[in-house]
């Protein structure tokens, strides 16, 4: 009987002694920290802390931005999958690591729907296709062209295997036929690196990465791989208008937290990341990168990322590309 008793009383207290985790788990005196899966200086990370730097400002607390790089964003990734989930540790996810990490790769290490949180999907940017300089194209036939004249000899650099820049350049490589020799990186502002320095032919990346060295002439822009025109390349055409259309090569980026994170808690971060996106300065920073912005709560980013990875996973079965890691 006392035995009863006592459990009856332990059902009863558990919620209870729950709640003062929880309640800790928003504690706004606590730093969060960001962790973004990729290289300092690309566009994942300009996005990274243009969202800690806003949201910090609006929940009174200290945003840390933590680079942690490594096999297409899936090191990170994997990291904050095992974190606490109490709020303070979040990821900064993009296509990549939760839409064609998992439509390509062989057991990857998490999965994006089971193992986070959604908390917000806040932007999305597309990516340019920039070229060496003392490649002969000036267009994308021009380059559609030249790839058929000389198969294989030509090579593009992406993020990694199965990342976003990988896979988009698999599809467009199909779309147009051609044979380029594909060169993953650790992330993107190496590859940009090599194609300024003439050791790869080109690469896709955001506007941020590609705007300084477009208008210096170290590289060449022949297309933006958005729906629409970008106010900040004007003269770029679409890939549509390129004559590849129904093709998008770009990125979404949002912000994601260990599995069992409390309800409250992504509450509150995601109420965080809308309101910074209606300020002023958030939204100059997003049309810098040629970014809409995409206010979306858990329940609405959740069904995107569904959507999305449905995409991809067709994308690469079309394709035929899985990757053993």
């Amino acid at each position: 009987m006392h035995a009863s008793i006592r459990r009856l009383a332990m059902a009863l207290l558990l919620p209870l002694l729950a709640a003062p985790a929880a309640l800790q788990a928003q504690d706004n005196t606590r730093t969060i920290r960001l962790v973004v899966p990729f290289t300092a200086g690309g566009g994942a990370d300009f996005m990274g802390r243009e969202i800690g730097r806003t949201m910090g400002q609006i929940l009174g607390q200290t945003v840390v931005i933590d680079n942690k790089a490594g096999a297409s964003g899936i090191v990170g990734s994997r990291e904050v999958a095992g974190a606490r989930p109490d709020g303070q540790t979040l990821l900064l996810g993009t296509t990549g690591t939760h839409a064609t990490n998992f439509a390509t790769i062989e057991g990857l290490a998490y999965h994006p729907l089971n193992d986070f949180e959604t908390v917000a999907i806040f932007g999305n940017a597309p990516f340019l296709l920039c070229l060496n300089p003392a490649i002969p194209a000036t267009s994308l036939g021009e380059l559609t062209a030249l790839a058929k004249a000389q198969p294989g000899k030509l090579t593009h650099g992406s993020s990694g295997l199965g990342s976003s820049t990988h896979l988009g350049f698999e599809a467009l490589k199909s779309r147009l036929g051609i044979e380029i020799q594909h060169v993953p990186y650790k992330g993107l502002p190496n590859a940009m690196v090599d194609v300024m320095g003439g050791q790869i032919s080109m690469t896709m990346d955001s506007i941020p990465s590609v705007a300084p060295h477009a208008k210096s002439g170290r590289v060449r822009c022949i297309a933006t791989g958005g729906t629409s025109r970008t106010p900040v390349f004007p003269e770029l055409p679409t890939l549509a208008e390129a004559g590849v259309p129904g093709l998008e090569i770009g990125s979404w980026y949002g912000l994601f937290a260990p599995k069992g994170t409390p309800p409250a808690v992504v509450e509150r971060l995601s109420r965080a990341v809308r309101e910074a996106l209606a300020r002023d300065d958030m939204r100059t920073s997003l049309d810098r990168v040629g970014a809409v912005a995409m206010p979306l709560n858990p329940a609405q980013a959740r069904s995107y990322l569904e959507q999305d990875i449905a995409r991809w996973v067709k994308v690469a079965k079309d394709l035929n590309i899985r990757i053993q890691p």
